[in-house]
């Protein structure tokens, strides 16, 4: 009853909620984004959400679009922003996404909606992270977010998968907010976002 029922009710009431409180915040920082990535607020990128449909995530923008002599975005290291860099540290570039979750295409809890280019890579076990609505936050993420490997992060969506419930989202909503507080496994080592999934070796 939970999964089939009353996830999506706790997700829209409390992503409206949040929505509403955080909506100062919200404008504030879509002023200095503006500004710092000309005009460009938003970060819009396909991904695969439940049962591997595709749809537009939509982040707060974090990296400006400078490229190279040859046309060629730089590396993310170079693009990233000041304001970007804050955004990430305090996990505010994903308040957008609670669009995502009231328009029904992800959740506040569950496995992180990655690259359409994955899909083909994923094992069936892998797959089955496609089982449920992708969250804003996850499992995985409370338990290393970007710190960890590719294979450590699909066990832990995979178990959250086959073991979700109120208790256990309950948890992750807490463990989340300390993770962001403590600004712990934010980047990949070296890394200014998490490294490319090149299939199972």
């Amino acid at each position: 009853m939970y999964k089939s029922f009353f996830k999506r009710v706790i997700d829209l009431t409390c992503s409206l909620l949040v929505f509403i409180i955080f909506s100062p915040i919200f404008i504030i920082i879509s002023i200095c984004l503006f500004f710092a990535n000309n005009g460009r607020i938003f970060f819009l990128q396909e991904r695969p959400g439940k049962d591997g449909k595709i749809f537009r995530i939509i982040k707060f923008k974090t990296m400006n679009d400078k490229k190279d002599s040859n046309g060629n975005l730089l590396h993310d290291a170079m693009r990233l922003t000041k304001t970007g860099i804050f955004l990430r540290k305090t996990s505010l570039d994903e308040i957008p996404q609670l669009i995502n979750v009231i328009t029904g295409k992800m959740s506040l809890v569950g496995p992180r909606p990655l690259l359409p280019e994955y899909l083909p890579l994923y094992s069936s076990y892998q797959s089955k992270r496609h089982n449920v609505r992708p969250g804003i936050t996850g499992w995985a993420q409370v338990n290393g977010r970007n710190a960890i490997s590719w294979e450590e992060k699909f066990n832990y969506d995979v178990w959250y998968v086959n073991n979700q419930s109120f208790l256990i989202d309950l948890k992750i909503y807490f463990l989340t907010i300390k993770k962001v507080f403590i600004r712990e496994g934010i980047n990949s080592k070296g890394q200014v976002t998490t490294e490319v999934f090149k299939g199972n070796s």
